[in-house]
């Protein structure tokens, strides 16, 4: 069907929240559950164990014997509590990344304990609009030191919802922050894939919340499931693309199929610049992404780059393209936001 269309279900026994746009699925959540004990959002006490010289930060003893890397050195000692933040998921035998700026995010609202201000979403553009939603922030954050961000979903939302969803953000936040002392401690989970879903894919607003049992497997999510547990994603022409995880990178390979043309090769690495960003953000995979695109002439790469761009353009996960390589191949990196779909289902 045509439109946003947000399913609330379950999947292979998990809590999962899917989102498609005119039937292809755009998003995907999925409770990671045990293979994730620390799930990115999550906000804990932690205590500093040692510095890491030579790395710009410091290991941090973490609830339930966890470890974790904080790049961020200054005035922490040896023994200290300090509040952080998940920031990706952990890979397998490394410590787990966590920042020291919180972030509490509701439907409507995120309150920023670090970074002073009231900012209402660049989404946001009728003047009169942001204007009465500043009223709302000042009154909402009067006698506090934090920031407050209020997000693109406040536009078509009442005065008293949002002024009361900003003050239960900021009473978990001042909460937070007042409870700094101890053994580490985990002090607010992340939140499950209903919830994430409900805050933030409220704007646009869905044409359609399905969660009546096995909405997951009539609108197709559960087949799209299968396919993203594979490397190989089909392209258009005959084409496809090889999508493989490592443990230093993201290795994708692009091949065009039986046609070897310069033309085809072309058309296969543009539509793979096009995929690649759903598929990094489906299967949850970040870091540093190697792309070994079809052969083509030199003179097609600022075609492909452009393409590239554009297809990135509009991830909420920080990209950064580095750039061709001396043996052609490309480079970018993307957030490791999101635990990888395989760490979470490879047992399932």
């Amino acid at each position: 069907m045509k439109g946003r269309v947000v399913i609330l279900g379950v999947l292979r026994g998990r809590e999962a929240a899917a989102l498609l746009v005119d039937g292809r699925l755009e998003d995907l959540l999925i409770d990671p559950g045990a293979a994730v004990p620390l799930a990115p959002g999550a906000i804990l006490r932690g205590v500093v164990d040692r510095q890491m010289k030579g790395q710009g930060g410091v290991f941090l003893r973490l609830p339930g014997g966890e470890k974790g890397f904080l790049r961020e050195t200054g005035g922490l000692a040896p023994g200290q509590a300090v509040l952080v933040q998940v920031s990706a998921g952990a890979e397998p035998g490394k410590a787990v990344p966590v920042s020291a700026r919180l972030l509490f995010k509701s439907r409507y609202a995120i309150v920023t304990p670090d970074v002073p201000g009231l900012n209402v979403s660049r989404r946001i553009r009728e003047a009169e609009t942001r204007a009465r939603l500043a009223e709302i922030a000042a009154a909402a954050m009067a006698g506090s030191t934090a920031g407050l961000i209020l997000r693109s979903a406040c536009a078509a939302a009442e005065a008293e919802e949002i002024a009361a969803d900003i003050a239960q953000m900021r009473a978990l936040a001042e909460a937070v922050l007042a409870d700094l002392e101890g053994e580490p401690e985990l002090l607010f989970d992340a939140p499950g894939p209903h919830e994430e879903a409900w805050r933030d894919w409220a704007e646009p607003a869905p044409d359609e919340v399905a969660d009546a049992p096995g909405a997951m497997e009539a609108h197709g999510v559960e087949a799209a499931l299968a396919a993203l547990l594979t490397p190989r994603v089909a392209l258009p022409i005959g084409a496809h693309m090889q999508i493989e995880p490592t443990r230093a990178l993201v290795a994708v390979d692009v091949n065009t199929g039986s046609d070897h043309s310069p033309a085809a090769a072309l058309k296969a690495n543009i539509a793979a610049a096009r995929e690649l960003p759903r598929q990094l953000r489906l299967r949850g995979l970040g870091g540093q992404i190697t792309i070994d695109f079809a052969p083509m002439a030199k003179k097609d790469r600022a075609t492909l780059e452009q393409q590239l761009r554009a297809a990135f353009k509009g991830e909420a996960a920080e990209t950064s393209l580095a750039g061709w390589t001396p043996l052609g191949n490309f480079e970018l990196s993307r957030k490791r936001d999101r635990v990888p779909l395989a760490a979470i289902l490879g047992g399932a």
